[in-house]
This record gives C-alpha cells, sequence and structure tokens, in this order.
C-alpha cells in the first residue's frame, strides 16, 4: 500500500471491534507443548515422529504474531514462548490475546468439547465483550438418545429439547459434513421415518453396536427442518460447517455446493444459512451468498491456519461476494492463541485487500471504511438477533 488513504484505511480496520461470528471457548488450564501443537492441528491427530506443529503456517504465524503480545521478540523458538507461556499462566496469557484480538462480542459454538472450555459467561468475563451461545443440532440428538427417549418419543423430544435450549441462543449450528456430508436429500423427513431411524440407531447403540454419534441422514436432515420451524420466530439462522476441518469428514463431500437445494428449500421459510470457514470452498462459498438471498459465509478457522497465506484466501473471497454477506469468525477453540490470529490476520489481509483497490483507483476511502465495517460486525449483527 502506497498511498496515504491505504495507510488510513488500515489504521482503521486495526482498531474495529470484530463480532466473532463463530468460536470456542478457551482452555483454562495450563497447556504442554504437545497439547498445545495438537490444538494448531485441526485434524487433531498424533503429530508424526520427527515433524511439529511448530512447522506449519500456523505454527510460524503463532511465533510471529502472538510472541509479541506475551512479551517476546518476534519469532521467538518455541522452548522460549512455551516457557514465557508457562511464567505467565493461563489466565493472563489468554487474558493479552483476547485483549488483543479487539473483539466487540464472541458468537460461541458450545457444542464440543463444552467440558474442557471457557463457557460463554466465562468468555465475557475473560474478554469483556457480550457473547451469546450457538446450538449444535447433533449435540441435541445425541443428549436425547443418552436420556433414554424412545423411538417413538423421539421426535417430540428432539423438538422440545431445542426449543429450551434455544430460548436464549441466537442460532444453530450442523456439523452434517463430518456426518456423512452434503449429498442429502434436502425434504424434510416425515415423523414416521424419523420414528424408524431413531429406532434403528437407539437399538444398535443400546446393543453397544455402535455409540451414539448421531449419523443417520434422516435424523440429521430432521434436525435441520426442526431448527428452522423452532427457530423460524426468531429468525434464527442455521450455520454449517463446510470444507476444511478434522479428519472424520471426507473433504469433497463439504463441498457447499451440494447444499444448493437445502438452501433453497429454507429459503422458503426465510431462514438464513451460515457458511463458516469455506476454504478450499471460499470461492464456491462467496458464489452461494451472492446467488442466494438466504446465504452468509466466513472463513473462520481458514485465517488462523493459512499462517501468512491468509490474506490471499480473504482476497478470493472477497472476488464475488457482496460487502453485505461476509462476516468475520476466528473458530478459535482452547488454544488463545487461534482467537488471536484469526483477528490479526483478518486484519491484516483485509487492509491489504482494500489498500490495493485504493491504490488502484477501484474504490475511495469512504468506501472502504464502510466496508470493512460491515464484515468487521454490523453483518453479523443484521443476521444474528443479537438483541
Amino acid at each position: 500500500m502506497s498511498s496515504s488513504a491505504a495507510a488510513n484505511i488500515a489504521q482503521l480496520i486495526d482498531t474495529l471491534p470484530l463480532l466473532d461470528d463463530h468460536c470456542h471457548g478457551v482452555m483454562q488450564q495450563p497447556l504442554s507443548d504437545l497439547q498445545l501443537q495438537t490444538l494448531m492441528n485441526e485434524g487433531g491427530n498424533p503429530i508424526p515422529p520427527g515433524t511439529s506443529r511448530w512447522d506449519t503456517p500456523v505454527g510460524l504465524a503463532v511465533r510471529r504474531h502472538c510472541a509479541p503480545v506475551l512479551g517476546l521478540e518476534p519469532f521467538a523458538d518455541p522452548a522460549e514462548y512455551l516457557a514465557r507461556r508457562g511464567q505467565l499462566g493461563p489466565a493472563e496469557v489468554n487474558r493479552r490475546l483476547l485483549a488483543a484480538a479487539g473483539l466487540g462480542g464472541q458468537i460461541i459454538d458450545t457444542g464440543y468439547r463444552s467440558d474442557d472450555i471457557a463457557s460463554p459467561t466465562e468468555m465475557s468475563e475473560i474478554v469483556g465483550v457480550p457473547t451469546w451461545e450457538i446450538v449444535r443440532l447433533e449435540r441435541v440428538a445425541e443428549d436425547a438418545a443418552a436420556s433414554g427417549v424412545t423411538a417413538e418419543g423421539y421426535p417430540r423430544a428432539f423438538r422440545d429439547t431445542l426449543a429450551a435450549r434455544a430460548a436464549s441462543a441466537v442460532g444453530f449450528k450442523s456439523v452434517l459434513a463430518y456426518r456423512g456430508g452434503f449429498a442429502v436429500d434436502a425434504a424434510p423427513p416425515s415423523d414416521a421415518e424419523v420414528t424408524a431411524a431413531a429406532g434403528r440407531w437407539l437399538a444398535a447403540a443400546g446393543a453397544g453396536g455402535a455409540s451414539a454419534r448421531v449419523t443417520d441422514p434422516v435424523l440429521l436432515r430432521f434436525g435441520i427442518w426442526a431448527a428452522a420451524e423452532v427457530g423460524r420466530a426468531r429468525g434464527l439462522p442455521i450455520q454449517f460447517h463446510v470444507g476444511y476441518g478434522d479428519t472424520d469428514l471426507t473433504l469433497h463431500q463439504s463441498n457447499p455446493s451440494l447444499l444448493s437445494e437445502l438452501i433453497r428449500r429454507l429459503g422458503t421459510l426465510g431462514t438464513g444459512v451460515v457458511l463458516l470457514h469455506c476454504y478450499p470452498y471460499h470461492r464456491e462459498a462467496a458464489y452461494l451468498a451472492d446467488a442466494f438471498p438466504n446465504v452468509v459465509f466466513d472463513l473462520g478457522l481458514a485465517l488462523s491456519f493459512t499462517g501468512a497465506s491468509a490474506g490471499r484466501v480473504l482476497a478470493d473471497a472477497m472476488e464475488l461476494a457482496p460487502f453485505t454477506k461476509h462476516l468475520y469468525s476466528s473458530d478459535g477453540f482452547g488454544a488463545a492463541e487461534l482467537h488471536y490470529l484469526g483477528a490479526r490476520h483478518f486484519r491484516d489481509g483485509l487492509a491489504r485487500v482494500l489498500g490495493g483497490w485504493i491504490d488502484d483507483g477501484a474504490c475511495t476511502l469512504r468506501e472502504a471504511e464502510r466496508i470493512a465495517r460491515l464484515i468487521a460486525s454490523e453483518n453479523a449483527r443484521r443476521v444474528y438477533p443479537l438483541g
């Protein structure tokens, strides 16, 4: 960026409060080297012998950007970084990194490893900003199964439980991508179909032949359509994990274009769809956000895990997507480093994109400021009923 206007937009973006559209709590206990490296591995699998998660784009970014926040020189070596982390203690590490992220609010998914991480209330105390909850649909199903519900009672029990949990929530999330992928029948199943599927699932779990993990496509579809019904009056959107994630998904089956028919049908109810993360399908997500009125998207964990290339990913996403359809999120989980890197890479990437547009004469400073504010927080405040 060469012009003073481009420098001005970078300064503005660096001070904008970000509304994190999708994240999780941080861990409040000390983390070993192995634990921190595992959190820097989205797949969650053991680290192969002779390798290190420090030798990845995200590991390099932690040393570059997080080390100074903790009082170290940029690119402190891993041993020095871990020693400093231990010296400060988890509460101070979390406080510094989350404060440096410059957040104005967090929308938190509580459906994954909730016993291991800070709750929304605890996150609000740590960060000093409002937090809101997202209800994970598959967690509701699995909790219903664990309650001893019968197959015949499952449809009502699921709806009732979902409605109760949604009362204080601002949206839902589905991990359909992890449970077989997006190539599913888009039509809502009948209660008879749901009862039959629940019978098979509960019988298998009760016989020890399967865990309570819900993977039946009928039950997964039912959860989505029940959420659309429960959330209709309050305008609660449904988030979908898309693309890059843990190794229990098959990547090509999480291409969001496979959701097109479901998006169309949900649109007839006025149900919003939020596509999360999206890498490497961020261009497809941008197209869907452009084509369908009820679709918005974020880049989530792609901002952290692509490291120094995150700005290029953000530029790809901004080729086509309406500025009113792009949200900010970090998908930070466990390690506060991931919350901070999401914010740092978003700010740096957006400043480069908009600064370049200004220098090319494609955008004015005033327009760039408006675009930055939309993506940083205003779009999320429109999409979610935050009150």
